[in-house]
């Protein structure tokens, strides 16, 4: 059975919370198999599956799509998708709508980004019975559009309003809040400040979990590559090298070989020759 929000809630001060970002079935296969606590269909399809400049062109149709592969995919982690941008701004109606397009395409829960501006539409979410994880700090839908890509909380006033944030969040149903690029002074606070987990991305090791986009953990996606993120691997140069090989071996006649063909019963080919006389 997948683990399920109240599996997530237990964890909090008992155990690290590990998450990562899935888009497709056989990278959640994968990522499932390793153990992990949470699957994240992140708008960051947008950037590292689509090619767009940033996660703003994502849309509904596109995410929905995305979490039904992924959901196909798992068996144990808990699966969570991003409402895209102006999935769930214009109206509560709306957002509960689209809140329930991921659920019937797999998702056990779904994600949005913002603060005390969005706790009604989340408590209206919440109210209906689909869990929501809030997001607050840098805000990839929207910061970017003001700020640019900075690090959050790094004054007493936006640290002040950022710990109001995640206190309304929580009120208003949250089961667990994203922290994204905070100073780990700030996330500190947060976390033990709020009965539920917080999830950080660049946010320190206080956060009672962590999540990456498996592209930068598994070195897939040159475009940016984050400060905060590790990579584990650096595949890209892996999968160049592996193709470059299979191209070689194409215009060499190297492949494919006796070993990789299949063959006519000989009595067959021997009948298929007299046909042919």
């Amino acid at each position: 059975m997948p683990k399920s929000v109240r599996d997530i809630l237990l964890m909090k001060n008992s155990k690290k919370i590990t998450v990562i970002t899935a888009y497709d079935y056989t990278m959640s296969q994968l990522c499932d198999k390793a153990g992990v606590d949470m699957l994240l269909v992140g708008d960051s399809a947008g950037m590292v599956m689509l090619g767009y400049d940033n996660t703003i062109p994502v849309t509904m149709d596109q995410m929905c799509l995305f979490t039904e592969a992924v959901a196909r995919g798992r068996q144990n982690a808990l699966v969570i998708a991003d409402m895209p941008f102006m999935s769930y701004q214009s109206s509560k109606s709306q957002a509960i709508e689209n809140a329930g397009k991921l659920i019937k395409s797999g998702a056990d829960a779904v994600k949005l980004e913002g603060g005390v501006e969005i706790k009604d539409t989340i408590h209206a979410i919440v109210e209906i019975g689909i869990p929501v994880m809030g997001h607050i700090g840098f805000q990839p839908q929207t910061t970017t559009l003001q700020e640019g890509y900075r690090i959050q909380a790094k004054t007493k006033d936006a640290a002040v309003r950022l710990i109001e944030s995640a206190k309304a969040l929580e009120e208003a149903g949250v089961f667990s809040i994203a922290l994204e690029m905070v100073t780990k002074e700030v996330s500190k606070i947060i976390s033990s400040s709020i009965r539920i987990p917080t999830i950080g991305i660049g946010s320190g090791p206080d956060c009672d979990g962590q999540v990456l986009v498996v592209h930068d953990v598994l070195g897939l996606y040159e475009k940016i590559k984050p400060k905060f993120a590790k990579r584990y691997l650096e595949l890209s140069l892996d999968i160049v090298k592996a193709v470059e090989s299979y191209k070689n071996d194409v215009v060499s006649g190297k492949f494919p070989g006796i070993e990789h063909s299949f063959f006519m019963d000989k009595s067959e080919l021997e009948r298929l020759k007299k046909e042919l006389v």
